[in-house]
């Protein structure tokens, strides 16, 4: 009975979105089979394509304010750990990690995340502005000197510079401010001269720039019909899920009274 709630959960969160936010996913899914199929097919060109489709299918739902992101983000994000790994960009396994904690797990296990989280959006103030950027500087020049001080990581900087802005960008998504895009624009640039100049060095399939460009696209996207910023789709968002949870509410009623005459 509980699996079967949480498949209907599932379904519920992939539906409502944007159209724009399905055509995007599609398009993704198309390039992503021309990749594929354009070079001999290993193991992990097949772990990369289900990592991205899944991962675009995740990005896509925090855009859709969504929180089947959780699940979706921690089978992408396993992908993603080995493919960070055979390309020696080790800070795009502690990005993924990052995603997992910040992200993922807060969805999987807080039931609060799951209850008309559109509504819970807010905005940065002056002071928060000033935290997240010094934060993400931080964390750029500790990691930068740490990775290419202890490992072979052959982009040491390129690979920081990534692994800060993402980090931020889930903490400040996962505290729920629609200021985070401004973060994961960047992001996006940042991956995308990430992975290729991985894939120019041979340590990359040109999937994972593909996919970076997606997510850009998504980013920008999320400016214009995505709930955080788009006020009629939040108020219409708002009006579903109250919507679903008038019926869950009745039907729970429903079989109380049931259960109580017989």
């Amino acid at each position: 009975m509980i699996l079967s709630n949480y498949f209907k959960f599932l379904s519920h969160q992939l539906k409502g979105w944007p159209q724009q936010n399905y055509y995007l996913f599609y398009f993704s899914l198309g390039c992503q089979v021309m990749t594929l199929v354009s070079a001999p097919i290993t193991a992990l060109s097949i772990l990369t394509f289900i990592g991205t489709t899944l991962g675009v299918l995740c990005v896509l739902a925090i855009n859709a304010a969504k929180s089947v992101n959780g699940l979706l983000g921690v089978i992408s994000a396993a992908c993603f750990i080995v493919v960070g790994f055979s390309a020696k960009n080790y800070l795009s396994i502690g990005e993924q990690l990052a995603y997992v904690v910040t992200l993922d797990i807060p969805v999987l296990l807080s039931p609060n995340w799951n209850v008309n989280m559109v509504s819970k959006i807010r905005k940065f103030t002056g002071k928060t502005w000033i935290v997240a950027i010094v934060a993400t500087l931080v964390v750029y020049a500790i990691s930068g000197y740490l990775i290419g001080a202890l490992t072979d990581d052959p982009r040491p900087w390129v690979d920081a510079i990534s692994f800060a802005i993402c980090l931020t960008a889930g903490v400040i998504c996962f505290l729920r401010y629609n200021n985070q895009y401004f973060w994961w624009i960047a992001s996006g640039l940042a991956q995308m001269v990430l992975w290729f100049i991985s894939f120019r060095q041979g340590s990359a399939t040109l999937a994972m720039f593909i996919n970076s460009s997606v997510y850009l696209m998504n980013d920008v996207l999320a400016f214009t019909v995505s709930p955080w910023y788009n006020k009629h789709e939040r108020a219409r968002l708002m009006a579903e899920e109250q919507a679903a949870s008038d019926a869950a509410s009745a039907d729970a009623s429903d079989n109380q009274a049931f259960g109580l005459n017989h």
